[in-house]
């Protein structure tokens, strides 16, 4: 069991600044494990929203939960919409006795609730599948094979975390998709998901992807948009710096956990990775992942020009402009796309991120780093 102590400070501290807390992420991330190791020793009272039981529990919900105190968990809370409202009059009391952590799956219908009902009244904490910081940097091999999901990441075997992977998409295609109100066959979003994992690291083209798949632009953006509002793909967004050079716009894409990429992929075990065309694209969105997750960013984009300068990732952290290239290579080559865009984009430093295990300076500002040292920026 990898206990999830960082996430656990910030529910602290987040439920002292906010009378509601919201926990969102993917299925199977793990955040009814992290309430309920989080409730341990609490005054906590705890409703799976799931269970008839407690949503039969709360069918007067003002009154029930008005006469509560403590930590109050509300889990899958998206299955009872009408409590954003009840929600909404408890946190406005005066010395509130109570405190509510909810946690729901990351669809459109929570956010929207949530923003609309309780806007100024709860705090948001985002939870993703492990990262290095949890697993260990000497596990990063299997982190990146396996991807973050707990039950993947712990499985005995390859196979079993194989197994689970495949179990989890179907799982999600047929029964947490039509959950959220979305009627799309299982197969054309399968289809449409595998596809998207072939593009994994390229912009995004709607009409190449329609066309591939006889839907129109506006439909497969609709697709792209379920996945991503589901924490299943992220969108990385364009920088646009105001230079003469003509910049790309569209988004870049990616399946945000690697094993998930690599069942979608067929990859099986790290020696097929190893020979799978996508290898490169693989490392760059699995590095991504887990820089964003050190040095968690308000915002994170990718840089890049009609004339063939880019940059992997462009960060604002802390007043500082920074740069990653990433490259799966054991000696990474300095190109000069990166001395370009050290320069159009004015950046304090830029590091190039490779699976090697010495750190080294090029220049003052153009740095080689291994992917396991990316928690040492400051």
């Amino acid at each position: 069991m990898i206990r999830r102590g960082q996430y656990s400070e910030r529910l602290e501290k987040a439920l002292r600044r906010s009378p509601i807390v919201a926990l969102l992420g993917p299925r199977q991330c793990g955040k009814t494990t992290l309430a309920r190791h989080f409730s341990e020793g609490k005054k906590a009272t705890y409703f799976d929203l799931e269970s008839r039981a407690d949503a039969q529990r709360l069918q007067n919900p003002e009154l029930v939960l008005g006469s509560m105190q403590g930590l109050v968990v509300l889990d899958e809370i998206q299955v009872l919409p009408q409590l954003f409202s009840a929600l909404r009059v408890l946190a406005d009391r005066p010395d509130t006795p109570c405190r509510f952590l909810i946690l729901g799956s990351a669809s459109p219908q929570i956010v929207k609730s949530v923003s609309e009902s309780l806007a100024g009244r709860v705090e948001f904490i985002e939870l993703s599948g492990f990262d290095l910081s949890e697993t260990g940097i000497d596990a990063w091999q299997r982190l990146w094979d396996r991807g973050g999901f707990p039950r993947s990441y712990l499985a005995e075997s390859d196979e079993d975390s194989l197994a689970w992977r495949e179990g989890f998409i179907r799982t999600f295609l047929e029964r947490d998709i039509p959950q959220l109100g979305i009627a799309i066959p299982a197969a054309a979003m399968r289809r449409f998901w595998t596809m998207l994992a072939h593009y994994h690291g390229q912009t995004w083209n709607a009409s190449e992807l329609g066309r591939s798949m006889g839907l129109t632009d506006k439909t497969v953006r609709a697709y792209l948009d379920i996945l991503t509002a589901t924490f299943m793909v992220r969108q990385l967004q364009p920088w646009h710096e105001n230079i003469s050079k003509r910049q790309v716009k569209a988004p870049k894409i990616y399946i945000r956990d690697s094993g998930v990429l690599h069942s979608l992929l067929s990859v099986s075990d790290h020696h097929t990775l190893l020979g799978h065309p996508r290898l490169g694209a693989s490392w760059e969105g699995f590095a991504i992942e887990q820089i964003l997750h050190a040095l968690k960013p308000t915002d994170a984009y990718f840089w890049k020009t009609h004339g063939g300068a880019e940059l992997d990732l462009f960060l604002l952290h802390r007043g500082r402009r920074l740069g990653f290239e990433i490259k799966f290579n054991e000696a990474p080559a300095i190109r000069p796309s990166m001395r370009t865009a050290l320069h159009d984009l004015r950046l304090d430093h830029l590091w190039v991120v490779y699976p090697g295990t010495q750190s080294y300076p090029v220049d003052e500002k153009l740095s080689v780093l291994p992917l396991t040292a990316v928690a040492d920026i400051s």
